[in-house]
């Protein structure tokens, strides 16, 4: 695996590999790698001839700066990671690779991009559509690997990639969890020891709300009963927990499927999301 940090380098290799005919598949990271994005590598050297894994931790997507001051840094440990799994390019680049001095385009999806992550993280998806789509074009990539963790994302980079007529097809790939259910995700390494045993009853209330859907409880009620879990719990603050529907995203109050439950919350100083599906078995 070899290591790039700039654009003009990264060209000239994808350029030979499309004279060669080869398929070249996308996973962008912002780094702290973990099982979950190495499940996406995985997948995508399963499909495609060449891939490239992208570190880098995109300053535009974050609305809180102690919260991009925190975010780990850890390419070396990321590169040992991954190359077991046969990627072919790490690629690193730094501020000026992806904003140039004088850049001045946001690209902002509307829509799915609204509530959930979107209403209490202003300017996130504008972040992260921005960096998604130069990702894209300067890794010429056929097809992109995402984790439905981050699930509002995944719609906002499919609608990204759909209204803008780009070439690259978005690959979902599951939610890789810990043994004991919790989401895993680069944050969880910030949870204390008592936080870090606290944080599955997030998946496990999910659940139980999910099923008590299912089962004829009003979503109102489910909801409000699951809330009152997760902070009895020692959840501190829930940003949000609701019914949407998929992939749309609407605002549901009352159950229709395919629906998903959302939910984002805080432990211990760290916000975790979540996500689970209402309508499977």
């Amino acid at each position: 695996m070899k290591i790039i940090r700039t654009k003009s380098e990264l060209r000239d290799l994808t350029e030979t590999w499309r004279r060669a005919g080869e398929t070249i598949g996308v996973v962008p990271t912002m780094g702290a790698l973990h099982a979950g994005h190495l499940s996406l590598v995985k997948a995508a050297c399963e499909a495609t001839d060449r891939v490239i894994v992208t570190l880098f931790v995109n300053p535009r997507q974050f609305n809180n700066p102690e919260d991009l001051a925190k975010y780990p840094r850890t390419e070396h440990s990321d590169a040992a990671k991954l190359k077991p799994f046969g990627a072919d390019i790490l690629y690193v680049p730094d501020g000026e690779q992806m904003y140039p001095e004088g850049f001045s385009t946001t690209i902002t999806v509307t829509e799915v991009s609204e509530g959930l992550c979107g209403s209490t993280r202003p300017g996130h998806f504008d972040g992260v559509a921005t960096v998604v789509a130069k990702l894209f074009l300067q890794t010429d990539a056929d097809k992109a690997f995402f984790g439905e963790k981050d699930y509002q994302q995944l719609q906002v980079v499919h609608r990204l990639v759909k209204d803008l007529d780009l070439k690259t097809q978005i690959i979902g790939c599951p939610t890789v969890r810990e043994n004991d259910g919790l989401a895993m995700s680069s944050r969880n390494l910030r949870l204390g020891k008592s936080a870090r045993l606290t944080a599955p009853i997030i998946r496990q209330v999910l659940e139980q709300c999910a099923k008590a859907i299912r089962a004829g409880l009003s979503v109102n009620e489910a909801l409000k009963d699951a809330r009152a879990q997760l902070l009895n719990a020692g959840l501190q603050e829930i940003d949000y927990l609701e019914l949407r529907s998929d992939p749309n995203l609407e605002l549901l109050t009352t159950n229709k499927t395919p629906s998903r439950l959302f939910v984002a919350a805080w432990l211990d100083g760290v916000r975790l999301i979540d996500n689970q599906p209402v309508d499977a078995a």
